[in-house]
């Protein structure tokens, strides 16, 4: 389950920890339990990531039938 501090992330700023947590499981050299943890935490941010992007997408869905609706009314 996301947190309070995660929902309040901007897209951009849990992508960019995102980055950051994979730049450094790929990079190695951590123990089994910081890599756990850092899977774990970017399991998180991707959910975050994830919301941002559902979110944007249902926007513009809106949009473009509002859109549709517009266009079809003015036939």
């Amino acid at each position: 389950m996301t947190s309070r501090t995660d929902e309040a992330l901007s897209y951009e700023q849990a992508r960019d920890e995102l980055i950051e947590v994979v730049r450094r499981l790929e990079a190695g050299g951590t123990s089994l339990e910081e890599s756990l943890a850092l899977w774990e935490r970017g399991e998180e941010l991707a959910k975050v990531c994830r919301h941002w992007l559902e979110g944007a997408r249902a926007r513009l869905d809106a949009a473009l039938a509002e859109e549709d609706g517009a266009e079809e009314d003015g036939e």
